[in-house]
């Protein structure tokens, strides 16, 4: 095989001599099966020469195609053909398996459905929204702004409504980071963010986290690489469930005074948690752009999140949103602006508040009972260091309990576990505790 698709073999099909070409022609070739699964390509250099090109465009060409992971390897070993799917796939989070009912699924830190507000009334005034059915791309409904903008961390110059916190981070880097262009983000971060920036294919710089957030010192390392955005979680750290100090949102903001970078705070968790919202932006209005997402108040089926920023950059972010949808939809905006003004679902959401906060402590307290300190926090998960990872998970699922792997948060080889606690019934919490104690022990 080796011999047959040899320099000259791709000499003879390709026509296009432009790197844009050849990884169409190549992809092309990969996608009808004429390049198989398995081929092993010729050197970047003799094929160049049997080009007549730059080996720089054949590179260029097969980074192309790395980057969708149609082929791998790079450098002394050469590529070869990995797949043949063109589609892009978010491998870290399709990385979760598939449970039957009688695993305690833990792996995902999902809003308890008993404990988000009805929809039926706020989709009822949803459905009264000015402009329905209009064309005008409506950035945000006034209602809706009218709403938001007295709690809002700092007072921006534009708000945009986006399908969730998810698709408004992937729309914002996708606009506003150049190619190749380099981006910081803490670590260990959420994993749907990781999957976002390595299907941007841009170099990615982590930023060492300890209980108080990302560190100063750290960042003004990762600064050095001259990044063009960092993006962090300003409030409630979905992974680990660290709260980021007052006192260390100032020295992160010392420490940013320095760079022109984008600021890109991911405030996923949301109102339920019990520390309060928190930005940069007073500091920095012209480059901080500031997400918060009502996925876990209000309900992921809802598809809302805001972000703000200063007025132009907001408008680069909705030019380039008009290459899909154009706007979120009034009936949903509608409803959110109804939902955040109801008695009710104030309370709902306050109740929340209550019982995440007495499931994440009651598994804190109880694996601090069997020896395993973690940071106690907030939010709807804990972080779990363990001897090894893959022992951990292994223990157990063999006890009927899922999890996810630690390492899938993070650019570092570690070895740890993340525990969704917002669905943990109390009634569950010595079992998880104590398969969690075995699970991080040193493997016999």
């Amino acid at each position: 095989m080796a011999d047959r698709y040899d320099a000259q073999w791709f000499a003879d099909r390709l026509g296009d001599r432009t790197s844009r070409g050849i990884a169409l022609e190549t992809g092309a070739m990969i996608r009808s099966g004429l390049l198989p699964v398995g081929t092993k390509l010729p050197s970047v250099r003799d094929l160049a020469f049997r080009l007549g090109i730059s080996p720089a465009t054949i590179s260029i060409a097969w980074a192309d195609l790395r980057r969708h992971k149609i082929i791998g390897g790079r450098g002394r070993n050469g590529a070869w053909v990995m797949g043949d799917r063109f589609a892009p796939r978010p491998t870290r989070l399709v990385s979760t398996g598939n449970y039957g009912p009688d695993v305690l699924n833990l792996g995902i830190a999902s809003p308890d459905v008993e404990l988000l507000p009805p929809l039926e009334q706020a989709l009822l005034h949803g459905a009264k929204a000015s402009q329905l059915n209009s064309y005008q791309r409506e950035r945000i409904l006034p209602e809706l702004e009218q709403v938001v903008r007295p709690s809002w961390p700092y007072d921006p110059g534009a708000f945009l409504v986006t399908n969730g916190g998810y698709n408004a981070v992937y729309t914002l880097l996708h606009a506003l980071v150049p190619p190749g262009a380099p981006v910081a983000i803490e670590d260990p971060t959420a994993l749907r963010l990781l999957d976002i920036l390595e299907d941007l294919n841009v170099p990615i710089i982590p930023v060492r986290c300890d209980a108080q957030g990302p560190i100063p010192e750290a960042l003004a390392e990762a600064l050095k690489a001259k990044p063009v955005a960092f993006l962090f979680q300003p409030r409630i750290h979905s992974v680990t469930g660290s709260s980021v100090t007052r006192d260390r949102l100032e020295a992160l903001g010392d420490v940013l005074k320095g760079s022109d970078a984008l600021i890109i705070e991911d405030d996923g968790v949301g109102d339920v948690s019990e520390t309060a919202r928190q930005s940069l932006g007073k500091r920095f209005p012209d480059r901080v752009i500031h997400v918060l997402s009502y996925s876990k108040t209000l309900g992921p089926d809802l598809r809302l999140a805001i972000l703000s920023s200063s007025a132009s950059i907001v408008e680069q972010i909705q030019s380039y949103r008009s290459f899909s949808a154009g706007w979120t939809s009034r009936i949903l905006q509608a409803a959110a602006s109804w939902l955040l003004q109801d008695a009710e679902t104030e309370n709902i959401v306050r109740r929340a508040r209550t019982v995440y906060q007495a499931r994440r402590h009651a598994l804190a307290s109880a694996l601090f009972a069997l020896g395993i300190e973690i940071n106690e926090g907030e939010g709807l998960s804990v972080f779990v260091p363990v001897e090894t990872e893959s022992f951990a998970l292994v223990t157990l699922a063999s006890r009927g309990i899922a999890v996810s792997a630690g390492s899938r948060f993070s650019l570092k080889p570690i070895n740890a576990i993340r525990i969704a606690t917002s669905v943990l019934p109390l009634s569950e919490v010595d079992r998880v505790a104590h398969a969690i104690s075995a699970a991080a022990a040193k493997p016999r």
